[in-house]
């Protein structure tokens, strides 16, 4: 029996990361929440498709082989993903309904969570490991 560990290489995930923030900063700048929707629709399409548009059309871009790069984990990467799709979801459809300063908030957690993840402090791998760990303790007293 083989257990293989799903992963990414680093370079897809912090092309997606790049993407995100860019398009976050484009929004917070000129005021226009349609920056989101590409990052939001990656972000989607990787969690219901299993496929993120931005991570493959960066892996033309590689010039080792995917395993050759130092490897983020697949299961904490779709955790992060669904917390910056929350993020750039509620940041979206509140611009859509004129709530500005909700979109901003939301906006900005999603900037800085994508930005401190680029210099290396994942805040989403932070919050998965405390879930984690509160579900265990949770089953021990149980």
């Amino acid at each position: 029996m083989t257990d293989k560990v799903r992963s990414l290489p680093r370079p897809l995930v912090r092309t997606n990361q790049w993407v995100i923030v860019i398009s976050a900063v484009l929004t917070l700048v000129f005021g226009e929440g349609w920056f989101l929707i590409v990052p939001l629709l990656a972000g989607i399409s990787g969690i219901v498709f299993k496929y993120n548009p931005v991570m493959n059309i960066a892996k033309l871009f590689l010039k080792k082989k995917p395993e050759d790069y130092i490897q983020e984990d697949w299961e904490q990467q779709q955790f992060n993903q669904k917390l910056s799709v929350f993020c750039l979801g509620a940041g979206f459809i509140s611009f859509l309904l004129g709530w500005n300063t909700v979109g901003y908030v939301f906006t900005i957690m999603v900037t800085i969570a994508a930005f401190v993840a680029i210099l290396g402090f994942c805040i989403g791998c932070f919050i998965h490991y405390q879930w984690k760990m509160y579900k265990y303790k949770s089953t021990i007293k149980s």
